[in-house]
């Protein structure tokens, strides 16, 4: 076994600590959840769970590491997300969403070693958000932009033992971040309905508001991948391959749901304003917010020596994590502070990911899939800032490698638009959201 290069060991750990600043939210596509990890898995339509699809295995099955050959793979990708959203109600112009174009940076190193692979991963999770300019109907008259900017990221160590020459189980720990801005208008009537508790001077304060009037809640971190409330915690995953035959292989996973910390600005790093009253500095706790647990199971069959067919069920229980979204707005009057909860409800949601692959020489490699999903959001609770809405998605891929060591992978998914109408508050709000999502990735084998 060749000894790792000094000049990679110091490129990758460069790379990495870059990583950390970077990765970015992932903006709505199987809910939160990216349609799939690493250009490999998402040329065919995420399906991933049962064969050897590169290091982005420690976000879709950190079994299939024992799948790939001895030695080292170091991957970098990077992706290119443009959601197009648009909100629109009766007698104003649509507003579209001017957030739609993020870059997705991501890394990944392994190392297989007679039964044992293991190695190190940062990858962005997922997220969601919109941004609407000074002017657009959702600012309500307000003097500033809305936005809402939600990420969540991962570092993960997995391990991967391949218990027989058919059985591979694996299990990872993962390191876990999430961040939020947000900028939201909205009525003083309707933050009323939104108020789950209230203590001090602001209590009363709020009670003799017009009730017409416009009311902001505003915490950003200033720039982009730099949400203001901040969390971290840990998850972890368990993960199986098992090889039926030389060709057919059935993989299952298991996410568990997350442990984070309540995501707080700074003591002065939020803003309550109304249009009457003027503006208060204070603290907001993001309440309770969780990546959900998720679990799924797929098969891959080598049908030829050329043809690769992969499907993946997958299920993610959005329900239990995203009943409400909680805050809490902290004032330095004392002991002032006031709660809201925005209902939310999602669905529990189901996913079936199919690819094909086809070597059409040995160097190059195409793929094709599909991603089918329904949308978790009740159209009752849908909220433009939060626009989370896409279902299916078709995508289309390549790999090519230009010797044993060194290779390139590619995929592009498109997300037809979906339109949903929410009528909650007496006018219909309709928001409608397609995407695109461009993945590149460089290996090296070593």
């Amino acid at each position: 076994m060749k000894q790792e290069p000094q000049f990679t060991v110091k490129v990758f750990t460069l790379v990495l600590l870059c990583l950390f600043a970077l990765v970015p939210s992932v903006y709505a596509t199987n809910g939160m959840d990216m349609e799939g990890y690493g250009p490999i898995a998402t040329g065919m339509g995420g399906a991933s769970m049962a064969y050897d699809n590169g290091t982005a295995a420690v976000m879709n099955n950190p079994a299939t590491l024992g799948l790939m050959p001895e030695g080292n793979r170091l991957d970098v990708a990077l992706g290119f997300l443009q959601p197009n959203i648009q909100t629109s109600v009766p007698g104003a112009p649509a507003a579209e969403s001017t957030s739609n174009l993020f870059v997705m940076p991501a890394v990944g190193w392994v190392q297989k070693k007679g039964p044992l692979a293991y190695g190190f991963g940062v990858f962005a999770q997922g997220g969601m958000g919109a941004q609407y300019d000074v002017g657009s109907w959702p600012t309500l008259g307000s003097p500033d932009k809305v936005r809402s900017e939600l990420a969540v990221g991962r570092a993960i160590i997995p391990l991967a033992w391949d218990v027989t020459k058919d059985l591979t189980v694996a299990a990872s720990f993962d390191y876990v971040w999430a961040s939020l801005d947000l900028q939201m208008a909205l009525p003083m009537s309707a933050l009323g309905s939104l108020v789950t508790g209230c203590a001090g001077p602001l209590c009363g304060a709020l009670g003799s508001l017009p009730g017409t009037d416009w009311a902001r809640i505003d915490f950003s971190g200033g720039g982009a991948f730099n949400g203001a409330a901040r969390g971290t915690g840990f998850a972890g995953k368990l993960g199986a391959t098992y090889k039926f035959s030389p060709n057919f292989t059935v993989g299952a996973v298991y996410q568990s749901k997350t442990h984070l910390s309540d995501l707080e600005t700074s003591p002065q790093g939020a803003i309550f304003s109304e249009q009457t009253a003027g503006s208060l500095p204070g603290k907001i706790v993001v309440n309770d917010f969780q990546w959900p647990e998720t679990y799924g199971i797929g098969v891959a069959w080598n049908a030829t020596k050329r043809l690769m067919i992969a499907a993946d069920y997958k299920r993610i229980n959005w329900s239990d994590v995203m009943k409400s979204f909680k805050m809490t707005f902290e004032a330095p009057l004392a002991g002032s502070s006031v709660s809201f909860a925005l209902p939310q409800s999602w669905h529990n949601e189901n996913v079936y990911e199919l690819g094909l692959a086809y070597k059409i020489t040995e160097a190059f490699t195409g793929r094709i899939g599909a991603n089918l999903s329904d949308n978790p959001i009740p159209d009752s609770t849908l909220n433009y800032l939060f626009p989370a809405t896409i279902k299916d998605h078709y995508t289309i891929g390549f790999g090519y490698d230009f010797n044993k060591a060194n290779s390139v992978n590619a995929s592009y998914a498109y997300a037809p638009k979906v339109s949903n109408t929410n009528m909650s508050q007496g006018i219909p709000v309709t928001t409608t959201h397609e995407q695109n999502n461009f993945q590149i990735m460089y290996s090296l084998l070593f």
